[in-house]
């Protein structure tokens, strides 16, 4: 049997009394993508930065290859952390660096590769997400908000990582540049040969991305499978939501 590339079992999270995970359990496999929806304050991010070892969950295990990582010393962290890739939400873009020196960030800082190697990777990693040569000796504001997401993961991916995380890829951006947003992450991870763990609101993006998607709702996975069955959940919260509609047992608070 395969030893699942991340694990959780019951894993718990509270901010004061606050529940926000309530024993989230789930295998994801090697080389898989793997989603999980749910609208905002859901704890989509606290379930990322759990296994990013950015928080501490007060019960539950979280194991990558097999490897516990909750409460993991820190050279060990150091160690499991150059398994990981992350693209953030608003790019995180260092205004400070010219795009060359934000994509080759990880490799000058947390591999201390050479400067004039490092910046080679990073022309060659800009060039797979579509970017040009001339691109790499631009400043992060001269850029649009697509040009931006697309240097973050060439970022992501300029360490070749075994498991790269996507918080919300799609966010602030038009519909055409999210789709190509969504094909650069599926060409990029297939040729990684990596395991991704997003998270999303976004259904197209999600269903595009996607082998297996999973349902966060009240701290809870109240539902996961197949992408490709997702439409067939045969639940009415997933229904609700991968359909957008107002009406259904997901209510928002509205003040009055």
């Amino acid at each position: 049997m395969t030893t699942p590339k991340i694990q959780l079992i019951d894993v718990h999270k509270s901010f004061g009394p606050k529940t926000v995970l309530d024993g989230i359990t789930a295998d994801i496999a090697p080389a898989e993508s793997f989603v999980i929806i749910g609208g905002s304050g859901t704890g989509k991010s606290v379930t990322l930065k759990c296994i990013l070892g950015l928080m501490r969950p007060e019960r539950g295990s979280i194991k990558v290859d097999g490897e516990e990582v909750v409460g993991m010393r820190a050279r060990d962290r150091e160690r499991m952390l150059e398994k990981f890739g992350m693209l953030f939400q608003g790019s995180a873009l260092f205004d400070s660096l010219q795009v060359w020196e934000n994509v080759a960030f990880g490799l000058i800082q947390g591999r201390r590769m050479d400067r004039r190697m490092a910046r080679d990777k990073a022309m060659e990693k800009l060039s797979q997400v579509g970017l040009g040569p001339d691109v790499g000796d631009l400043w992060p504001a001269e850029l649009s908000g697509g040009m931006q997401k697309r240097v973050a993961l060439a970022r992501a991916i300029a360490t070749e990582p075994e498991i790269i995380f996507f918080d919300e890829p799609t966010t602030g951006l038009d519909p055409i540049m999210a789709d190509v947003i969504n094909n650069l992450i599926v060409k990029c991870v297939k040729e990684l040969g990596a395991t991704a763990v997003s998270i999303t609101h976004d259904m197209h993006s999600a269903r595009k991305i996607s082998d297996r998607m999973a349902m966060l709702y009240r701290g809870k996975l109240i539902w996961v499978g197949p992408t490709a069955e997702v439409d067939r959940a045969d639940n009415a919260y997933v229904d609700q939501f991968i359909h957008g509609r107002a009406e259904g047992p997901i209510q928002m608070e509205i003040r009055r």
